[in-house]
């Protein structure tokens, strides 16, 4: 080869690496922040300065013996400009909070599964109007306890069958177990949220509990329970998957969520939150281990059988918030498309019309909606979402703000510790523009 042409060749490779370096560098801007890359809080028109006051008083519970720490990740246009991880992860061991610890997310898990739901009818597999018992035969034909008058109840037909939106937006009138008809149910051994303990698929839980009276005609009001467990084990019927393989598959791995799981690796036993109670008298107290449904749990070494839409998932700050950036995002992150705008759009209105739920407040396919901001009363926007967890989490996304706001911590029962309160109200003030 002579010298001319072998120059020629060394320039050609030069331009084109140069050019590839260019295309990393001008897109790498781009790609970071739909991964939800941490800024400084006045890019995305936060204010540092009033953050502040978020955390003295976050701090400030965890001195008073009201909180025993937690984490609280603030996202907007995008990018995470607050991430903070206050108190301790466990007192008695003196382990501080860290950022990446994992918590017990509980009713958050809805969220996830209404979702999964979603995913089933863009392929064409179902369609949220069709009636359960369609697909999970022993709900063709329900039934109801009715309260008579003088004392107990009498059991009549549903008037109708339930429908999978029923069980999205929790109208399909079945509660948690603790209806007039509660007997009944603590006889099949179906009552409280937990499954995280139970040595059978949670198929075979939902099957005995399509058996037993429900609180209300489907429909007829909204009642919180075990809907979005039905949608559970719905969701496994029709992918033919374990919910968890479904989940995993479609959702988590898609978005990055490494950290969610239903049951927790061994090797990630030292990041889990630990549980604790506020005594009646002040203060708070570690909750029994295991404990069954208020204690430390079954995640590390129960069986490991039951998957639990409604309450099983646990999961991190930053993980939580990748699956609402990708709702907030109408669907994708990461140029990884989960569902369509569209079914976001669906997801997010409000289908209760005219029934009773809170003030300002209506509810979508997993969670509430805001209506009306006067008659809601708190800091927030019409056509915000959200929804919390047992063990005192909570989330919400307000799409007119581009904001994510994750909030995690393990507190059950909580007392009247007002920090969700002051939550809300000191992440609204820190927005300067």
């Amino acid at each position: 080869m002579n010298t001319g042409l072998a120059r020629l060749i060394r320039e050609q490779r030069t331009r084109v690496l140069a050019g590839l370096l260019l295309i990393i560098l001008v897109s790498a801007p781009a790609f970071y922040a739909q991964a939800l890359s941490r800024v400084a809080p006045e890019r995305v028109g936060l204010s540092s300065e009033r953050l502040k006051r978020l955390s003295a008083v976050l701090q400030g519970y965890v001195k008073d013996g009201k909180l025993p720490g937690g984490v609280v990740l603030v996202a907007r246009r995008g990018h995470v400009a607050y991430l903070e991880a206050f108190g301790q992860r466990d007192r008695e061991a003196d382990s501080p909070m860290r950022e990446d610890a994992i918590f017990r997310i509980a009713s958050q898990t809805k969220a996830l599964v209404s979702v999964g739901v979603m995913i089933l009818q863009e392929e064409g597999r179902l369609f949220i109007s069709d009636p359960v018992g369609k697909y999970l035969p022993e709900f063709r034909e329900t039934t109801v306890a009715v309260s008579k008058e003088g004392g107990g109840y009498e059991v009549v037909k549903a008037k109708r069958a339930i429908t999978i939106r029923d069980l999205l937006t929790h109208t399909a009138g079945i509660g948690y177990g603790g209806g007039v008809a509660r007997d009944r149910w603590e006889a099949a051994g179906i009552t409280g949220w937990y499954f995280a303990n139970r040595d059978e698929p949670i198929a075979a839980t939902i099957s005995r509990l399509a058996a037993l009276p429900f609180d209300a005609q489907p429909g007829e009001r909204w009642v919180y329970g075990y809907s979005t467990d039905i949608l559970g084990a719905l969701i496994e019927r029709v992918s033919g998957e374990t919910l968890d393989s479904f989940l995993r598959s479609r959702i988590l791995e898609p978005l990055g969520m490494k950290d969610t799981h239903f049951y927790l690796p061994e090797s990630k036993a030292d990041r889990l939150a630990v549980v604790y109670s506020a005594r009646p008298s002040g203060g708070l107290e570690r909750a029994p281990d295991p404990g069954g449904m208020v204690g430390q749990g079954a995640y590390m070494n129960g069986p490991r059988k039951s998957y639990s839409g409604g309450a099983g998932l646990l999961s991190t700050a930053i993980d939580y918030a990748r699956f609402l950036q990708m709702l907030l995002n109408g669907g994708e992150l990461n140029g990884r498309r989960i569902i369509s705008r569209k079914s976001v759009e669906l997801m997010t209105v409000d289908h209760l019309g005219d029934k009773t739920f809170r003030p300002g407040e209506g509810f979508g396919l997993g969670f509430y909606v805001v209506k009306d901001l006067g008659a809601r009363g708190v800091p927030g926007s019409v056509g915000e979402f959200g929804w919390g967890g047992a063990y005192h989490s909570a989330y919400w996304v307000d799409p007119k703000e581009q904001l994510v706001v994750v909030y995690f911590t393990q507190l059950i029962p909580a007392g009247d510790v007002d920090d969700h309160g002051k939550l809300r109200a000191l992440v609204y003030q820190a927005i300067v523009e």
